[in-house]
């Protein structure tokens, strides 16, 4: 198993109102789930890497936060405006700002409310607004709704199963 991508990298699929289900669960679950994976981790284990030169347990789950507010975002501005330019973050630069030393039940809290916000916001939206786009100038291409649900459903997955990997690695 390749410890950047337990879970394997995002496979874009297409639109199906079972998938779209399952990812809007997804949504909806992540921040119990991610909540979950740092149940009774002390502050060495959450100050540890995931992998080496990876982020720590802490810097993860400050980045998820980080990165579904800028999705919640990149979502309402995609359901309001036609095609519009989303902007792009740096999140290496973001993850060693001085927030993150922060404790993680911040994030986790920020988890709770955004995603509560984010599926109340998308997930009575009809299957034709799925096809609207955003536009990620920094990659130059259009991204749809629908692949924006499936990347970031993966994304809590994915990083949440590098903090499972990690606990079952060191016996935690």
């Amino acid at each position: 198993m390749d410890a950047r991508y337990p879970i394997g990298k995002y496979a874009p699929q297409p639109f199906s109102k079972e998938q779209k289900e399952k990812w809007l669960l997804d949504i909806k679950f992540l921040p119990e789930e991610i909540e979950r994976s740092i149940l009774n981790l002390d502050a060495a284990q959450l100050h540890t890497p995931y992998r080496e030169g990876g982020w720590t347990v802490q810097q993860l789950v400050h980045h998820v936060a980080d990165s579904h507010m800028n999705a919640y975002t990149r979502f309402k501005l995609g359901l309001t405006e036609v095609n519009p330019s989303i902007k792009p973050y740096d999140e290496k630069a973001w993850a060693v700002l001085p927030d993150n030393q922060l404790p993680v039940n911040l994030s986790i809290t920020i988890l709770h409310a955004l995603h509560q916000r984010w599926y109340a916001a998308i997930k009575d939206i009809g299957d034709e607004a799925w096809e609207r786009t955003v536009v990620h100038p920094e990659h130059g291409r259009q991204m749809s709704l629908w692949f924006l649900l499936g990347m970031y459903a993966w994304h809590g997955k994915h990083h949440t199963a590098h903090i499972n990997s990690l606990r079952e690695q060191n016996g935690w």
